[in-house]
């Protein structure tokens, strides 16, 4: 158990993060497979619904400028259920292209028919992904060996090192404990994202596995951290990445006090994006306020923003100082440094 990531040249080579990034692995601190602080990243449409690559390229630089290790994409946020297999192919393509120098490009995975998540690993994997999210099959809740052998055969179908999600509220199953302790042989799965919200088992679960403990609830960062986990994927990343890069990096540091108040500066912002359960229908519309997309554009059956959720972004984005005057040109990059 506690696998290393497999040596893949480009992913480790790779520096993860921006201006404030956290280096995958610091002396003392836990092994980082995937970086600290990752953002599971939207996929920008165009006006007519189609998957605007240009934009997704820009949105991807700016997360690794103003702090993210690397992206997550065609998961949930990123309207995985709604977009092709050549969409997927072309947005990792295009992001690879963008920050594959200097952050890492993690591929959805996800689906509950086995065939279709091997078939979205391997194009993911030839379009240049540097790792996999793999999800628990949603909607069959299959049993644990079915869970097993779902997470097996995928990881089995690249080389490309794999972070399971299980987020029992979405799959209708969460992974049981004898089931990580299995699937945690597996050489090329490292990690795990983690959206049960059950803080108590995230000690004895890394001790039983070994595997790279990743939050994957914006609001149980810091107690994640706490509770012995590395890091996180993010939905509010998207605009307070920096912000949690520092939080992780004072925890490391031993300034708790520090980082609990670096945490206490994204919460506006965390309300807003989590609050209704619709991140990405909230994350476009903070991107459009801010500027950065041109639009808030998202498939059925997700609908936009209602001008009501708009003006709620705003106000979270005032609240966390984002819309000021300074704070608009570094969104992200406000938060305080380690002396």
């Amino acid at each position: 158990m506690g696998q290393a990531v497999p040596a893949r040249s480009a992913l480790a080579a790779r520096r993860p993060g921006g201006r404030y990034g956290v280096p995958m692995t610091l002396p003392g601190t836990p092994a980082r497979p995937f970086g600290a602080v990752l953002t599971a990243m939207v996929t920008p449409m165009t006006p007519e619904g189609d998957v605007d690559l240009e934009a997704a390229a820009r949105l991807a630089v700016r997360l690794v400028d103003e702090g993210n290790d690397g992206v997550v994409l065609s998961g949930t946020t990123g309207e995985a259920p709604t977009t092709h297999a050549p969409e997927k192919a072309d947005l990792v393509r295009a992001v690879v292209d963008a920050v594959g120098d200097r952050a890492v490009v993690v591929a959805g995975a996800g689906s509950n028919d086995t065939v279709h998540a091997v078939r979205m690993a391997e194009q993911a994997a030839e379009a240049g992904a540097d790792g996999l999210l793999v999800v628990s099959p949603y909607y069959s809740r299959p049993t644990q060996e079915g869970l097993y052998r779902h997470f097996a055969t995928v990881a089995d179908a690249t080389d490309l090192p794999v972070m399971l999600y299980d987020i029992p509220g979405r799959a209708g199953v969460r992974i049981a404990p004898a089931t990580y302790e299995r699937i945690a042989e597996h050489p090329r799965v490292v990690a795990t994202k983690d959206a049960t919200g059950d803080l108590a088992a995230v000690p004895g679960l890394r001790a039983r596995t070994g595997l790279a403990w990743y939050a994957g609830d914006d609001g149980l960062l810091l107690p994640f951290l706490a509770h012995g986990a590395v890091g996180i994927v993010s939905v509010s990343a998207h605009l307070v990445g920096g912000r949690f890069a520092e939080v992780v990096r004072r925890f490391d540091a031993g300034d708790h006090a520090g980082a609990l108040d670096a945490f206490a500066a994204t919460l506006p912002v965390v309300d807003a994006m989590n609050g209704a359960g619709a991140q990405a229908v909230m994350v476009k519309a903070a991107l459009e306020v801010l500027g950065v997309h041109d639009n808030r554009v998202l498939r059925l059956p997700n609908v936009s923003a209602t001008e009501s959720d708009v003006a709620q972004v705003r106000d979270a984005l005032e609240a966390a100082g984002l819309l000021t005057e300074a704070a608009a040109a570094v969104v992200g990059h406000a938060a305080p440094t380690l002396p």
